[in-house]
């Protein structure tokens, strides 16, 4: 499916570009997800994007469908989208209550934690209406039990199976980073059993999450949990016990971004053909992404004592998209 097509069914790409990982998805007219991807990102969100299409248009190329709309969201949401010429460019918040309202239209409240951030949406008759993010500590977030798996030597992906074994877990403090590795080793030094150590690392990351991005919200069920962590069978258990209600997760909850995204786009329905991009003729050109080209500039932005190194991206002459900036004061005006 290296090119666009004319006929077949109407479908919809949905791109959401993580600082750890980079997700699509491809629904059809009744927002059936027909094609999907998760790769790491490996800093490198064009780079990734390009991956996730490849791996969309290997899946559909047998597929009768035509993708005529697109949308993105993420950290570089705004690259991505000129990259696959979305439609709607949208950020996490909304992105992810949508894909998940639509899924479960009763939810209460929505938990994400991805690999370096997490966020919590609480939603009234299928709205956002309060929401907050983390980015301060990794100490909650996806790569901060990726990191202590490689010191215990073991695959993330075995740490629920394992944490679950546990009948004691170890208390392992969950402030920040920093004193959370510093009690992990003291726990290795002393003799805890491995599973009491892993259940107490899941713990940890429901606690800190409760404490600091959940703090001051009203917890209320359906509770969601969704990003990369929701695979976690001992995080989702933690939360469970800590909050005394039933968390569900979704089977497609780590790709919710990437779904709300599609789904935004179906709303806003078809593009009409233009003069270049993946849109030229009308339909989705999955060539035109792999041959989307940019090139990057660093600027310090000296408004404030926090010297950002800001990250632009330009196309030609144009600046698409920047990262970086830590306040407003940094924000650049996109094309």
């Amino acid at each position: 499916m290296s090119a666009a097509t004319t006929a077949g069914k109407e479908a919809y790409l949905g791109i959401d570009i993580g600082s750890i990982s980079t997700k699509g998805v491809v629904i059809d007219e009744g927002a059936h997800i027909i094609a999907r991807s998760y790769l790491w990102t490996e800093g490198d969100p064009a780079g990734a994007a390009k991956r996730v299409a490849a791996e969309l248009a290997g899946q559909l190329e047998d597929a009768d469908v035509r993708i005529v709309g697109a949308g993105t969201t993420g950290s570089a949401r705004r690259l991505v989208g000129a990259m696959i010429g979305a439609t709607v460019v949208k950020n996490e918040i909304t992105a992810h209550a949508v894909g998940t309202t639509y899924l479960h239209p009763e939810v209460r409240t929505i938990l994400e934690i991805g690999g370096q951030d997490s966020k919590i949406i609480c939603v009234e008759d299928g709205i956002a209406t309060d929401y907050a993010m983390n980015t301060l500590c990794a100490a909650g977030t996806g790569s901060f039990l990726s990191s202590q798996a490689a010191r215990l030597g073991v695959e993330v992906e075995e740490f629920g199976k394992i944490a679950l074994t546990s009948h004691k877990p170890a208390n392992i403090a969950a402030r920040c980073t920093v004193f959370a590795e510093s009690d992990l080793v003291h726990k290795i030094q002393v003799g805890y059993a491995r599973e009491d150590i892993i259940a107490g690392l899941c713990r940890a990351v429901a606690s800190n999450y409760l404490n600091n991005v959940g703090k001051g919200k009203r917890i209320c069920a359906p509770i969601v949990f969704q990003g990369g962590v929701s695979k976690n069978e001992g995080v989702v258990h933690s939360f469970e016990e800590l909050l005394g209600q039933e968390v569900l997760v979704d089977p497609d909850g780590h790709l919710m971004g990437a779904f709300g995204s599609a789904l935004l786009a179906l709303k806003a329905g078809p593009v009409e053909a233009g003069e270049d991009g993946p849109f030229a003729t009308g339909a989705f050109d999955f060539q035109a992404v792999q041959d989307f080209a940019f090139k990057t500039r660093e600027v310090e932005c000296a408004k404030c004592p926090n010297h950002c190194e800001i990250i632009c991206v330009y196309r030609d002459k144009d600046i698409i998209d920047s990262w970086g900036n830590r306040c407003e004061k940094g924000a650049i005006k996109h094309t």
